[in-house]
């Protein structure tokens, strides 16, 4: 499955968007924030870097987002390993997504991302 993951997000859970965007800009060379609404929340991508800022407490915490050509495997994967899928495939502002937690505990966001 490694060929099906393209990359890995770091999710950052932020108290303020704005005043965390320069730090995030200058560790990503200058990258710059693409900011967009996911339900209540406010999210900027940063190069590797997925902030978040809003009512945090109504969502769970993710450790990373996983970056995938296709969710199918990801699926057989985690129904292989008896994970638990906390949000069903859904679309989203840049994607197809699905939320899972791992039988570790661990918890991922697994993002087919939408080709422009």
């Amino acid at each position: 499955m490694s060929e099906n993951i393209t990359a890995m997000v770091a999710n950052v859970e932020v108290d303020d968007l704005e005043a965390a965007i320069p730090l995030y800009r200058d560790l990503a060379g200058g990258a710059e924030a693409r900011r967009f609404t996911y339900k209540e929340l406010h999210v900027a991508k940063v190069g590797p870097f997925l902030l978040y800022a809003g009512p945090l407490e109504k969502y769970t915490s993710q450790t990373a987002t996983v970056l995938v050509h296709d969710l199918g495997p990801v699926l057989e994967a985690l129904a292989k390993a008896g994970a638990d899928i906390l949000e069903e495939v859904n679309e989203v502002p840049n994607g197809t997504r699905i939320v899972a937690r791992h039988p570790d505990g661990a918890v991922f966001e697994y993002m087919k991302p939408r080709r422009s």
